[in-house]
């Protein structure tokens, strides 16, 4: 246990002292987030600038490129600028921020993947009640739970996080991650943020059973199409969803509940990179590669060559 001392910055994780693989992963991490950046900037212009996509399937899109884009800019650059400048530090302030807006955009992410879970049901399984189940005012009272769950998510945790004192300011991790803050408080057990914690949690993997058996459904309903190309088309975007969804949930549930080590470890830094900055990097290419409509959108807006007659309908939601 650390003697008590006031905490008035913090030291983040340094990857190597040699400065080679300090520009390294200064490259590696530049060319995650310009991919990143890219893939969801071009769906939110996409989707905004054709009036064809304005429907609530690529509203939804379009507020997930939003989120996705917030959560890598809230930890990518500061880590980058960190190893460029060859330094460690961010300020009390900045760890405050980063945590609340990092579970802000991760809370709300993942909300709106269940939203879009229970919007891509009702199209493909109950399509002649799409329109009256949901409509503009539904899709409103939606977007607004996901960012009210959002706040609500990070003001608890940011407030059970920083409740108590610091005894040691070193963060065995590329940004201010919640569990190894926690190990660095005075006291033993940080009950406030371990409870809310663990009520996260419970409600994550409540929302990805919802996720799961929406699938379910899914694909009962896809398996009787008549047409192979359409159930094969389904299955190949519908799955990548689900291991994308998995891969969130479940490297996110052991990075927040197993033990945190006392030294640096490289296991616990993959989970990290894996349900922070994987997730929005892949997003874009799965939501929208095999998204004819998307894809039309996008050479629109690159002044590329497209078909001038498209017909745009529900089933392209899996196409």
């Amino acid at each position: 246990m650390f003697n008590r001392t006031a905490v008035f910055d913090f030291l983040l994780l340094e990857f190597s002292e040699v400065r080679a693989l300090q520009f390294l992963h200064f490259t590696v991490f530049l060319i995650i987030y310009l991919a990143t950046v890219t893939g969801n900037f071009l769906i939110i212009s996409s989707v905004a600038l054709d009036h064809h996509l304005h429907t609530p399937m690529y509203f939804f899109l379009m507020n997930l490129a939003v989120l996705d884009l917030g959560l890598v800019s809230v930890i990518v650059p500061k880590s980058m600028i960190n190893s460029l400048l060859n330094t460690r530090h961010i300020s009390y302030s900045g760890c405050v921020s980063q945590v609340f807006f990092f579970v802000f955009f991760m809370a709300s992410d993942f909300c709106i993947l269940t939203v879009m879970a229970y919007d891509r049901y009702v199209a493909i399984c109950n399509p002649l009640h799409y329109e009256m189940v949901i409509n503009q005012q539904a899709c409103t009272a939606m977007l607004a739970g996901v960012w009210v769950a959002g706040f609500l998510s990070a003001g608890m945790h940011t407030t059970g996080t920083f409740a108590t004192h610091f005894c040691s300011n070193v963060v065995n991790q590329f940004f201010c991650e919640i569990p190894q803050l926690i190990k660095l408080t005075c006291s033993d057990l940080n009950l406030i943020e371990i409870t809310t914690i663990g009520i996260v949690v419970v409600l994550a993997m409540g929302c990805f059973v919802y996720i799961l058996v929406t699938y379910v459904h899914i694909f009962t309903t896809v398996l009787r199409l008549p047409s192979a190309k359409g159930r094969q088309k389904a299955l190949s975007t519908c799955l990548p969803h689900l291991i994308v969804c998995s891969t969130f949930i479940f490297t996110g549930c052991v990075a927040y509940l197993k033990p945190v080590s006392s030294t640096p470890s490289w296991l616990e830094l993959i989970f990290t990179v894996i349900y922070s900055l994987v997730p929005p990097m892949l997003n874009p290419i799965i939501y929208s590669i095999r998204n004819k409509e998307i894809k039309v959108g996008m050479k629109k807006l690159l002044r590329l060559k497209y078909p001038s007659n498209n017909v745009y309908s529900f089933t392209e939601y899996v196409d």
